[in-house]
This record gives structure tokens, sequence and C-alpha cells, in this order.
């Protein structure tokens, strides 16, 4: 069983800068997925797109036409976001999904979620503290340097810091931080998992509208448009069993 505990299944992270080694998981072959690997390889949510009605095509056409600007986060605050975000959902090489200019954009746009806690302050302002209380956290710890400037493992600390309400600073100080762990993983798994190619990383069959679903309820029969997994291994399991 792979230890993913340890830092050897992550690029540039291997003792003496070697590369890399490959990923338990295959590489993929149809389809893109982040990194290009997955447990779905011969999997691509596209073949099915003449199955989706042209509003839900559109829709999906123009989240794949999001990439490199930004409207709402500063060109100061851009590095300390995409950073965050790489750490959060593990994206370590290209290709990767644009969760930075998703969460840009829908902020941007206004399209909050519709509710906020009440000892927080609206869904931007803490956007903005926290990119701000990254920085000033690594700044005290790491002589200066700001977050994105960071290696991977120190990152990595810091961000789970953050995960368990450790972090304190100017910024940190005026929110929750609790909650603004919340808000804040809330929109970058919300802004990953709506991209087709994380569908395409865990096999899900896209927008069932109107092609709908031949099955209902727990089956082990696939739809027809389904795949199957290259491997069965837990990765939930694999992690704890080798950090025991």
């Amino acid at each position: 069983m792979r230890d993913l505990s340890k830092p050897d299944h992550l690029p540039n992270l291997r003792e003496g800068g070697q590369p890399p080694e490959p990923s338990w998981l295959p590489r993929q072959r149809r389809g893109i997925t982040p990194q290009m690997i997955g447990r779905y390889p011969d999997y691509d949510v596209f073949d099915t797109a003449e199955t989706w009605d042209p509003a839900t095509a559109r829709v999906i056409a123009e989240r794949m036409e999001v990439r490199g600007s930004f409207a709402f986060f500063t060109p100061d605050e851009q590095p300390t976001l995409r950073a965050l975000c790489d750490v959060a959902v593990a994206q370590d090489a290209e290709p990767r999904i644009p969760v930075p200019e998703l969460i840009d954009e829908k902020l941007a746009a206004g399209r909050l979620d519709g509710y906020q806690y009440a000892d927080m302050p609206d869904d931007r302002e803490t956007w903005r503290l926290t990119l701000a209380g990254l920085d000033e956290v690594t700044a005290e710890r790491h002589d200066g340097y700001r977050f994105a400037g960071l290696d991977s493992r120190s990152q990595e600390a810091v961000v789970e810091n953050f995960s368990k309400a450790q972090l304190r600073s100017a910024s940190f100080d005026r929110l929750n931080i609790t909650r603004t762990w919340s808000v804040c993983m809330r929109m970058i798994l919300a802004a990953f998992y709506s991209h087709p190619w994380a569908w395409n990383e865990i096999g899900f069959g896209g927008p069932a509208y109107p092609r709908g679903f031949m099955r209902l309820g727990p089956t082990s029969t696939r739809e027809p448009f389904e795949r199957p997994g290259a491997t069965d291994e837990d990765p939930v399991r694999t992690v704890t069993e080798g950090r025991a």
C-alpha cells in the first residue's frame, strides 16, 4: 500500500530534488484531468455532450473559457490566492483547473451563496482579509516571505494551521478563523468540482438533463456512459493506514 502521507508522490518534494515517482493513479488516456492522472483513465464527460440541451452546453462552454483573467482580486492578491487554491485541492502540476479564476468570476459578479454567518463579514471581504492574513503569518514565520514564495511543505504547514484555526495576525483577528476556513473551502471546492476536468477525475456523468438516468438508487450496474475505475484503492484509507 502506497504511503500518501509522505511527500514522495508530490512533484519537487523528493529528497535531493529528484523527479517525483509516478502517481499511484494511472495516466489519463481520454479527456483531461488535473495533472492528467485519475481513477477513470478512459472516461471523458464530453463524450456525452450531444445529450446536453443548448442552455447546459452554453454554461459548460463558458466555464471552460474561464482562465487567466481577474476582475475582483488585485495583482498583489492573485499569487497568494493561487497558492492557497493549489494546496487546498492538491494541484501541483499542469493541467490545473482554474480554481482562482472561477472564484474571482463569482465574486466579481456578486454571485454569493445567499447567506453569511452573523459574526462574519461579506464573503468578498472575508477573502481579502484571508489572503492578507496568510501573507502576514508567513512574513512573521519566514523572515518577510509571502505565502506564495514558500516551498510546498511550508505552504502545507500554514494551510494545516489555517484548517485548525491556529493562525493569528492583524487581518485574521478581524475574522472568526474557524468560519473563515469554512467560507474559503466551500468556495474552493465548489469551483473545483464545477469543472468538467474534475468530473473526469471522479467519473461523474455530468449534466443529466434532459438525458436522465436509467438506474435509480444504489446499484452495481453502471449507466451506459459510465466507465469502470482502473483501481479500487480507497485514497482515504491509503492515507490513514500510511500514517498509522
